[in-house]
């Protein structure tokens, strides 16, 4: 019963209140029960119903009730109501007990379904006719203080399962009545019961009504003079959604713990981040120059294209990939040959290894590239492979030549530990506490109030999964090169050429092509490549660069275009997976 509910029920008695001996409301016509006449029926339902101190009522319940066969009778008390989305209000069926002074059935059970408690008595075996049987119990939670009233309200009669002929209602308070009213149907009826009035005395509220059918009830409402009794409602928290993801001193904690790590977090990260930014701020101009030693190419602390992507983004991507075969080719162990559209009747290029002695300058995972480039599927080497053929086949070997980048930064001092395998643990634990947090939301939802913290788990881990891409750390010696590398990539873009080489050339050439596998990293190939071609048309005799070869109508001033062709290129066959 709502709070709303038991205000309008007040205020419905008060109006409708007869002094003692008053006249009686009209009776509605009886209902027609025949059809349930043949399973049994209640002749008379009599409640004495008498409110002692602290709320607490004895009803004394007298049932003539004619039996059809039936082993037991069956009647419903209601014993909840919802009073709000997180709180019910109960009333407490206590002390029950059966007798009958006729030799009808005694033996008591009571079952809770849902908002209603079924009381049933029955016997050993089937009974016929009709007998007396009298239920004595307690209940707790009838009175209602409103304002400066009491007011007892409840379904006192009926809830049987067949039709009642007579159902009577007697409320007993030894404090004066002050109002009385009755209502006859389903719960919340606002139909009138068929009399109700009170005793001389003010005592007794007496009500009747003349046929209820199965499942109707007669419920009675009596005002009392306020703290007649000192009786209060009976309330007990409502588990549902609301109250399940409620804030508590448990939810609060695990709150408030999250807000601890995560601000732990954004800490841990200005620290290791916050290295890098500092560092970077002071030492980037160490590295915004040319990277010329003399007449020779020497870049910021001796960093490979390829090593640049995986340093700037911790990621060893295509395009680092790209870049370190443009490197090769510059410095001379493959060669770079772009075939005739015209011949082909596609773009394509085809990559050849050069011998070149040593190789000592290779770092390893240059070596892995260059053995994935020119080995068959069947282990046996080869000479040359087209650009073309490369997509579909080359996927599973580029992912051992990104591992060996990531294993390079680890071996060249620059980060503690891979940063893939950061990242990757990091994410797996986030994922794993996310699952965690989704599995202990749901538990907790279904049987506590603390499903919030279950919801706090679930953030933690999104946050740690998040977050987790940015804790690969890089050492001391790491955020030292990054910021020269940063300084090295200003240099680049600004696209200044280095002062004191010879305008025209090869090596010229050779010092200017050196720049362009940074230029496909930092995405400044069309600059750089156009200062290639430039500085090949100057030179005598230059129709093709010594790593670059093209058809045979082709001449550098198509350089700039092939360039960028060509990285694009690549990029997508060596990344392409088979079946694409």
């Amino acid at each position: 019963m709502t709070s709303a509910a038991l205000v309008t029920a007040a205020l419905v008695p008060l109006a409708g209140a007869v002094p003692a001996g008053a006249a009686e409301a009209p009776a509605p016509a009886p209902a027609a029960l025949g059809a349930a006449a043949a399973a049994g029926r209640v002749i008379q339902d009599e409640v004495v119903l008498t409110v002692a101190h602290g709320g607490v009522a004895h009803a004394r319940e007298t049932i003539a009730y004619r039996f059809a066969g039936e082993q037991e009778l069956s009647r419903r008390f209601v014993t909840r109501s919802h009073d709000s989305i997180t709180k019910d209000r109960l009333y407490k069926l206590e002390n029950i007990r059966a007798s009958s002074p006729d030799g009808g059935p005694t033996r008591v059970t009571t079952s809770v379904d849902d908002t209603e408690t079924v009381l049933k008595v029955g016997g050993s075996g089937a009974v016929t006719g009709t007998h007396k049987i009298v239920l004595e119990y307690d209940v707790r939670g009838l009175v209602t203080p409103i304002g400066a009233t009491e007011e007892v309200r409840w379904p006192a009669a009926g809830g049987w399962g067949v039709a009642v002929d007579d159902a009577r209602v007697t409320v007993v308070s030894a404090a004066p009545i002050r109002s009385v009213n009755c209502f006859a149907g389903p719960l919340q009826s606002a139909i009138g019961c068929s009399q109700y009035s009170m005793s001389h005395s003010r005592t007794e509220g007496r009500f009747d009504q003349q046929g209820l059918l199965p499942g109707e009830y007669l419920t009675v409402v009596a005002g009392l003079p306020g703290g007649a009794t000192g009786g209060k409602p009976l309330f007990e928290r409502r588990h549902t959604v609301a109250t399940a993801f409620s804030v508590n001193g448990v939810t609060a904690a695990a709150l408030l713990g999250l807000l601890i790590l995560l601000g732990g977090g954004f800490v841990l990260l200005y620290l290791l981040r916050g290295r890098d930014a500092r560092v970077v701020a002071g030492k980037a101009a160490e590295g915004d120059q040319a990277p010329v030693a003399g007449a020779g190419f020497e870049p910021p602390d001796g960093v490979r294209p390829g090593q640049i992507g995986t340093l700037v983004d911790e990621q060893a991507d295509v395009i680092d990939v790209t870049a370190t075969i443009v490197d090769l080719a510059v410095r001379g162990y493959l060669l770079i040959e772009e075939e005739d559209r015209a011949v082909t009747g596609k773009l394509d290029w085809t990559l050849r290894r050069l011998d070149r002695p040593g190789g000592e300058d290779l770092l390893a995972y240059e070596r892995v590239l260059l053995d994935a480039l020119f080995t068959e599927a069947d282990g046996s080497p080869r000479r040359a492979v087209k650009l073309s053929d490369l997509g579909g086949t080359f996927a599973t070997r580029l992912a051992k030549v990104r591992s060996a980048m990531y294993d390079d930064v680890v071996a060249q001092g620059w980060f503690a530990r891979r940063p893939d395998t950061v990242r990757s643990r990091w994410t797996i634990a986030g994922l794993v506490l996310i699952v965690l947090g989704v599995a202990g939301t749901v538990a907790l939802a279904l049987t506590t109030d603390f499903a919030l913290a279950g919801l706090a788990v679930i953030i933690a881990g999104a946050a740690m999964a998040y977050g987790g891409q940015y804790m690969p750390a890089k050492t001391a010696r790491g955020s030292t090169v990054l910021a020269h590398t940063i300084g090295f990539r200003a240099f680049l873009e600004r696209g200044e050429l280095p002062e004191g080489t010879e305008p025209a050339s090869q090596q010229r050439i050779a010092l200017f092509s050196r720049f362009l596998p940074y230029a496909v990293v930092f995405g400044t190939v069309p600059t750089w490549a156009g200062i290639v071609k430039d500085a090949g048309e100057r030179a005598e005799g230059a129709d093709n660069l010594y790593w670059y070869e093209g058809p045979a109508e082709w001449d550098l001033s198509g350089f700039a275009e092939s360039m960028r062709t060509f990285v694009l290129a690549t990029s997508g066959s060596i990344s392409q997976s088979r079946g694409m």
